[in-house]
């Protein structure tokens, strides 16, 4: 109705991966409100409402990227909950893409209601059903580890298609970029999970330390230290999944690609023998080089505190 702005905002300079929040400005007074105080983690997408009372905004909680509603008051609610991951595309009708490590963007639309996580979501677009017809998909589950340090962490787990547990299968440990982004239930044209499992290998991605949509204590736990807990996380992964008679343990492997290629690297120095295989793409081998070539000093300066010469 014009008598507001939103925006995102940052409270720390400098921290690329600093919390996302929704600030609403009013126009007559001057007062800036931040509405999702109450919801712990990123602030991604978001629109106002028709009615101006309300502001639909995209966060990602558990490993998953679902619809949330803030009132002006910053009274939070979740619209929509299962493993997909759902993007923004318009505000009166409250048309949404939604993806998942099964699924390409098709669209919907949400409907909004009056109890938490019931929000009709009805699909619209069937752009690639003929395809999806045709292929057997592996299946996706939750699986939640033990960390080193008695925590609890997410992790998504892809079994080849057609998966007999009767039978072992290599398995593969997939190492998120970022390095806090979420793994989440997102579909890539790169490094497409379902791709892997469909070659034969059952893969494990953890929500390891630093990482968003776990609250604020996880997600800045990689801060200063890049080979530390994140990196035990990986090894709790691996170890847990080679718990199950389905795994053979004596085929295991890690992939990954930027932050991820990094912590291939760390774990083919550090893994005492646990894998056969390492795939790393586009990782930091040397502090030094990229201090120097790099623009995006917030990765070093913030992450690693400073040059890496500078005691």
């Amino acid at each position: 109705d014009g008598r507001y702005i939103a925006w995102q905002s940052m409270k720390n300079n400098g921290y690329e991966s600093d919390r996302n929040r929704l600030c609403v400005y009013e126009l007559a007074t001057g007062r800036k409100t931040y509405v999702t105080e109450n919801f712990d983690s990123n602030v991604d997408e978001y629109t106002w409402g028709a009615d101006s009372k309300v502001l639909y905004f995209i966060g990602v909680w558990h490993a998953t990227e679902n619809i949330y509603q803030t009132s002006l008051k910053g009274e939070v609610k979740q619209l929509t909950e299962g493993d997909h991951n759902y993007a923004l595309l318009g505000d009166r009708k409250l048309l949404a893409i939604r993806q998942s490590l099964s699924q390409a963007n098709e669209i919907y639309a949400v409907t909004p209601a009056k109890k938490e996580k019931t929000s009709l979501q009805t699909q619209l677009s069937f752009e690639n059903k003929h395809i999806y017809d045709q292929l057997a998909m592996g299946e996706v589950h939750d699986r939640w580890v033990k960390t080193t340090d008695g925590k609890e962490m997410q992790e998504w787990v892809v079994t080849p298609p057609h998966f007999d547990p009767n039978r072992k299968y290599p398995a593969l440990l997939f190492c998120e970029g970022g390095p806090q982004s979420p793994v989440s239930q997102f579909w890539s044209y790169r490094w497409n999970l379902q791709i892997m499992a469909a070659n034969g290998y059952v893969v494990i991605a953890p929500n390891r330390r630093g990482l968003p949509g776990f609250g604020k204590e996880w997600l800045e736990e990689i801060s200063g230290d890049y080979t530390g807990l994140c990196m035990q996380d990986y090894l709790s992964a691996i170890d847990d999944i080679a718990t199950e008679p389905y795994v053979d343990r004596e085929h295991l492997g890690a992939v990954g690609a930027s932050f991820g290629g990094f912590s291939v690297y760390w774990l083919a120095g550090n893994h005492n023998k646990r894998f056969k295989a390492f795939i790393a793409h586009d990782g930091i081998y040397n502090t030094q080089q990229q201090y120097t070539e790099t623009e995006e000093l917030w990765f070093a300066n913030w992450d690693m505190g400073s040059a890496p010469w500078v005691k």
